[in-house]
């Protein structure tokens, strides 16, 4: 398999937010996305008693967190990943699966910038590593993003954009999520690589990397914000979406500026609308989300009607025609 990964980084700002009559502005220029694809190294040192990998002591037996082998766990967990796959999870929203059903994980005391585990011994069997060798990906899956490493006994594990994948010896069933948040360190596994989270704890205004869009801002759902060309910024927030046009673009509600994550600060205000409705903005462009998106990731409304535009992290529109 072809190594590669990808560099993820989240755009943030200290900059307090401003007055509405001084912070709001106009924008010039839309967001460019770049990716970073290397080569993979190998596997570092064994991982140690204490490094939190779900309080498995060293002398804890194979048998004692592993699932029977004649079970679907056990099953799962001996096998190669094969076609992975897009599970919608209730609580975590997109998580990885492998062709099996099994959820996927990362683990906090690797490194993806260069691809290392440091999982190994009674780590290795609570946390099986997930061989590299059949692995593809199936829909909703960027196959640049997957990869492999070399582990210290020789075996290649898969990566998705740099990050080893495990399974968990506790999941004994498909769709089971038993391993997210172990001993703080461990995470089910997102499409792009980035940790799943709990719907509840999600900011509520965050940036996600879109494949095909770059660092897109998204609400507290991990649904697609978007801005309408048609509205204003200066001197002060303006819709010009109003009656039927919000029940297809409802407003994002307001947001508290430390409830959110990656978004630039400056002109991250709340206003009225004509209509009583209070709306969310980002550099003092009023913010939507789209009635046609159905699950969080996806960004049916980018570009409809040449007026409606994701928004990245600084307010600015992504890929519009500039004007």
């Amino acid at each position: 398999m072809k190594t590669s990964w990808r560099s993820a980084s989240l755009v943030a700002s200290a900059v307090s937010v401003l007055a509405l009559t001084t912070a709001c502005g106009q924008e010039g220029g839309t967001a460019a996305s770049s990716q970073n694809v290397g080569v993979t190294a190998p596997a570092g040192t064994v991982a140690g008693v204490g490094s939190g990998y779900g309080g498995v002591g060293a002398g804890t037996s194979p048998s004692a967190s592993a699932p029977a082998a004649g079970g679907a766990g056990g099953a799962a967990q001996a096998g190669s990943a094969g076609q992975l796959a897009v599970s919608a999870d209730a609580e975590l929203g997109k998580v990885l699966i492998d062709a099996a059903g099994m959820t996927l994980y990362r683990f906090d005391a690797d490194t993806a910038e260069p691809p290392k585990s440091n999982c190994d011994g009674d780590c290795a069997t609570t946390w099986p590593p997930v061989p590299a060798d059949d692995a593809t990906a199936g829909d909703g899956i960027d196959k640049s993003l997957l990869g492999e490493v070399t582990r210290t006994d020789g075996s290649k594990q898969l990566t998705v954009d740099g990050w080893p994948v495990y399974r968990y010896a506790k999941d004994t069933n498909a769709g089971d999520t038993n391993g997210q948040g172990v001993g703080g360190k461990w995470f089910a596994l997102a499409p792009d690589g980035k940790k799943a989270k709990s719907a509840s704890a999600a900011p509520g205004l965050s940036v996600r990397k879109d494949p095909n869009l770059g660092d897109i801002v998204v609400d507290k759902n991990g649904m697609t914000v978007y801005r309408f060309v048609k509205d204003q910024a200066w001197p002060k927030p303006v819709t010009e979406c109003l009656g039927a046009c919000l029940e297809k673009w409802p407003a994002v509600a307001p947001v508290a500026t430390n409830d959110t994550e990656g978004v630039q600060k400056k002109g991250l205000m709340s206003f009225a609308r004509p209509d009583g409705i209070k709306q969310m903005t980002v550099n003092c462009s009023p913010i939507y989300t789209f009635s046609g998106d159905k699950a969080p990731g996806d960004i049916n409304g980018q570009g409809v009607g040449g007026t409606w535009y994701a928004v990245a992290p600084d307010g600015k529109l992504v890929g519009a025609p500039k004007q």
